[in-house]
Parts: C-alpha cells; structure tokens; sequence
C-alpha cells in the first residue's frame, strides 16, 4: 500500500489554470483507504474545480489505477469524455499517474503526493515505479516521473550522455527524458521543459499529522 495525501488547493488549481473542461479520475485502492481520494475529498476537490469556474465533464472512481488491464477495460468505456475534456485530474499515487501515462495521450494533472514508507519503494509488477518523493514532479513530465525513469534521477534532464534513445549508464535501458521529451512533444506542451524544477526537499516526504491518525499507520513505529 502506498500513502497519499492531497496536493494544496492552490497547486491543483495552477495546473488547471488554461483549462476549462476537466475529468477527474480517482483511485479505488490505496488513495481511498489513506482518505485521499475518498467521497468526502473528492466532493471537496468537485467544489472547489467549480468555484474556480471550471465544467467537470466526469468523475470517476476506478478500483487501481495502477493495474494497466483493469484501467483500459474500464476507461475504453468514457473515451469520448476523455476526449472532450482539456485534461485529467488524477487522485492517485505516483504509480496510478504512471500507468495511465502508457495509456493515454492527454495532460495529466497529480492531485496528490506519494508520501515516504520508511525504506520500502513503491512499485508494482508493471514498469512503473514510486519514490514517494513528498511532491509528485509528474505534472511537469508528461507523466513520466523523472526519478525513477532516469538513471541519475536527474529532475532537468537530459544529461547528453544518451545514444540512439538508450541510457549512457544502462546500455539496454531506455533514457527517461527523452521518453518525457517525446511525450510532450505530442501533448504540445514542450514549453514546460522551460520550467526548471528545484532539488527535492526530503521534508516534504513526512507525512501529515491526518495521514498519521489513520487506523492503519501506526504512529508508535
């Protein structure tokens, strides 16, 4: 299980600042039992996408986001509201934004932040992978996180040292920014590539005071 928690209001709404039509997507799994994306949030986050004066075209709650075959199946179902939509709002963790990544060509808002587990990095048995950073970068890469995808972790990439696509440090793997780079080519949003993105702050990986009095973290460990 992963912990999230939901990324400040005036975050989420600068992302969607450009946009008017938005689905939000949230996940079923982790991101409800942490109460991330439970009905209570996800109303809120509603709230306040309309008082910003926003449409939502969608919101809909899929049981894993991460789970690459559960996600299309249920997706394929609401292509024409993807497609009406500017972009997607995604409750989920860093994974669940990922996977969708693969799915789908369409700007990818995080709605929350992985947060740290004390050692264990989250993952699943797909490609994608989670660092639980404390403030999910994936806005800004397409959706493809740039800590995992990189072997240098590099948060403004490239370093130069990549070849035909592949990784300088790991010949058979291929180079994490110029995946991001490719992907926001055909988004049409390669100006964020301009934006530059500060060193992590490992603060930020703590959890919250709320995500501590959950049932199931136990606050003595």
């Amino acid at each position: 299980m992963l912990i999230t928690q939901r990324k400040p209001k005036e975050e989420i709404l600068e992302y969607l600042k450009k946009e008017e039509n938005i689905f939000i997507l949230a996940c079923g799994g982790c991101a409800e039992a942490c109460e991330s994306a439970s009905a209570k949030e996800i109303k809120e986050i509603e709230k306040e996408i309309k008082e910003a004066k926003k449409n939502i075209t969608l919101t809909l709650k899929i049981d894993f986001l991460c789970n690459k075959a559960l996600l299309t199946t249920k997706l394929i179902n609401y292509i024409e509201k993807i497609k009406n939509s500017d972009s997607i709002l995604v409750l989920s963790c860093g994974i669940g934004v990922q996977a969708l990544s693969k799915l789908i060509d369409k700007p990818l808002h995080p709605g929350l932040n992985t947060i740290y587990m004390g050692g264990f990095q989250g993952l699943w048995p797909s490609e994608e992978k989670c660092q639980e950073c404390g403030n999910c970068l994936l806005e800004f890469t397409g959706g493809i996180c740039p800590v995992t995808s990189c072997s240098k972790s590099l948060l403004n990439g490239p370093c130069g040292g990549a070849k035909d696509g592949k990784c300088e440090v790991d010949k058979e793997r291929e180079c994490g920014w110029q995946l991001i780079y490719e992907k926001l080519k055909r988004l049409n949003k390669l100006e964020i590539l301009e934006k530059f993105i500060p060193a992590r702050d490992y603060n930020n990986m703590l959890p919250s005071k709320e995500i501590l009095r959950l049932p199931f973290y136990d606050i003595e460990k």
